[in-house]
């Protein structure tokens, strides 16, 4: 039985992720900063699926935090078979009407933890000669949107690129990019969603179903939704200029700044 480690596990995509990888049949290391809900979920997931779930309060905008769950990827005695770095949040504002403090925390979860903790992971994945990492981007990436999308670009770059170092050491890595997810992360940033049409909404078991499945097949980057994909197509050809205009608006629309 292999072991999957989980940030931000509580809640959306994460927890979908905890949701399918017990239904699997792996036990489940659960990374969230509330210890409560931590506790109702491992409970959940074992009485349902009979696996052993471990709970590891921390939070990835302190060193502390990055550092407990680094030390829990870097045990050989107990290790992680496959890393799921989903811990991010969103900031309500625009460019300078945000605080310095928010936007590097944002970093600071965004990107220095998922490259530490991708670290971690990987070091001792390739000791062994197999694991995998998923890092949830956001189709945010390829659009010139501020902080945020400039961080799931650099998740995305930086995982890519990390993929191709370890091709044949039997440690995969992908970076995830999903589009709109219902999940509490909109709420969270105090941002309204009435406005974002029907059809852009994911499922998001469906989105880790599909997750998974490009991850076996060797994908460093997944797209999972033919209606997304068709748009970051359109995106590859669109002016620059005009992107950067149509990402703005749409932006202080429907998504984080």
């Amino acid at each position: 039985m292999t072991t999957a480690l989980i940030t931000g596990s509580t809640a959306g995509i994460g927890a979908a992720f905890a949701r399918r990888l017990a239904a699997d049949g792996h036990d489940l290391v659960l990374v969230a900063r509330d210890t409560e809900r931590l506790g109702r979920q491992a409970t959940e997931l074992h009485d349902l699926h009979g696996i052993e779930a471990q709970v590891l309060t921390a939070d990835l905008a302190t060193d502390d935090g990055v550092e407990t769950v680094a030390a829990r990827l870097t045990d050989r005695k107990n290790p992680v078979d496959l890393l799921v770095n989903n811990a991010g949040f969103g900031n309500k504002g625009r460019y300078l009407d945000v605080s310095m403090a928010d936007e590097l925390r944002m970093l600071k979860v965004h990107c220095e933890a998922v490259l530490r903790l991708t670290s971690a992971a990987a070091e001792a994945m390739r000791e062994r000669g197999r694991g995998g990492v998923v890092n949830v981007a956001s189709v945010a990436a390829f659009l010139p949107r501020g902080t945020y999308g400039a961080s799931k670009a650099w998740v995305v770059q930086f995982t890519q690129g990390a993929a191709r170092d370890l091709a044949g050491s039997g440690v995969r890595l992908m970076a995830l990019c999903p589009g709109f997810v219902r999940t509490e992360f909109h709420e969270r940033a105090g941002m309204g969603t009435d406005n974002i049409p029907g059809w852009m909404w994911l499922d998001a078991d469906k989105l880790v179903a599909a997750a998974l499945a490009d991850l076996a097949r060797g994908k460093s980057l997944s797209i999972p939704d033919p209606r997304y994909k068709a748009l970051m197509g359109l995106v590859k050809v669109a002016p620059r200029g005009l992107l950067g205009g149509i990402s703005s608006r749409t932006g202080r629309r429907y998504g984080p700044q």
